[in-house]
């Protein structure tokens, strides 16, 4: 492949357009995680004016929207948070649990949020957790095909193999790529249940935080799935690279 031919021949271009927004995205994507930190410190040294803690707000949240049956749990760490559907359990970090403070409260919530969407059977939070094991499996499996795909895929002996696995390696970041997908809205409309919940409890000023902490967090998400495309678009086009060589 020359120089002249990655940015000419239609097969090869895609091949140079995903390794030139490889530097981008992953840049985009360091940063959105290092502003979920920043934003999230930032408010989480704002206490609320009610100094009710963040898992009374996710009690009260509950209560409102009448879902029940929602255990609360802790777990270490720092935005560790999580819901977790098949045991009906909110884990809530050391920063958070008991912390009165906005971003504590804010991201919280989101977690509750998650809770009433499962509870009441939102789509896009029932198509992920179908597509949990099977992402799970296929992630398992992704790297070593890649990694054989990439060595077998050019040379002339094992060709052939190496285009199978290249089919099957798109196939599992295929399949990431729908989970990204779909978490895209179920991470929205959590946010969204969050403030829509927050701004009627709380002083505009501590709402307009926590939106921004939610706000943020969803950040992290998007990059997370441009990065899968991009990978999903590389793969793509070494398969396409690889038929064109047998022409």
């Amino acid at each position: 492949m020359t120089f002249t031919e990655l940015f000419t021949n239609p097969d090869y271009m895609l091949y140079a357009i995903t390794m030139c927004l490889f530097l981008p995205v992953f840049l985009i994507s360091m940063i959105a995680s290092i502003r979920v930190n920043t934003v999230f410190a930032k408010y989480n040294k704002i206490q609320s004016s009610s100094g009710i803690s963040a898992q009374g707000y996710v009690r009260n949240f509950l209560e409102s929207e009448g879902v029940s049956g929602i255990g609360l749990a802790a777990v270490r760490g720092n935005l560790t948070d999580n819901f977790n559907p098949t045991t009906n359990t909110i884990s809530l970090s050391d920063s958070v649990r008991n912390s009165s403070a906005v971003g504590a409260i804010g991201v919280a919530c989101h977690e509750a949020g998650h809770a009433v969407q499962h509870a009441k059977k939102y789509f896009f939070s029932s198509a992920r957790l179908k597509l949990v094991p099977i992402v799970n499996f296929a992630s398992t499996m992704m790297w070593p095909i890649f990694i054989v795909g990439y060595i077998l895929g050019f040379a002339s002996s094992y060709g052939k193999i190496g285009e199978i696995l290249l089919i099957v390696g798109l196939v599992v970041m295929g399949l990431s790529l729908l989970f990204s997908l779909v978490t895209l809205p179920t991470e929205f409309d959590a946010s969204r249940r969050a403030y829509k919940y927050l701004k009627t409890c709380m002083l505009p000023d501590e709402a307009a935080g926590v939106r921004k902490v939610l706000t943020a967090a969803a950040m992290t998400y998007v990059a997370s799935f441009m990065m899968t495309a991009l990978q999903f678009l590389r793969l793509l086009a070494l398969l396409l690279m690889r038929r064109n060589n047998d022409r």
